[in-house]
């Protein structure tokens, strides 16, 4: 119980598809790429930072 099979993960594909339809789909998809691109980058961002201050309380 909690993992997802192939099977399940067709029918939520589906249900998806049905929802939203084929148009949305891409921007949904291009919507959450960007999002994740933009968490990356202020998480790369955020550790030298981090660093910076670790040696500054040495």
């Amino acid at each position: 119980m909690g993992k997802l099979g192939l099977t399940e993960i067709l029918v939520i594909l589906a249900i998806v598809l049905l929802l939203f339809g084929g148009k949305k789909i891409p921007e949904l998809m291009k919507g959450l790429g960007s999002g994740i691109k933009e968490f990356k980058n202020a998480a790369k961002d955020d550790q030298p930072a981090n660093s910076k201050k670790e040696e500054e309380t040495k």
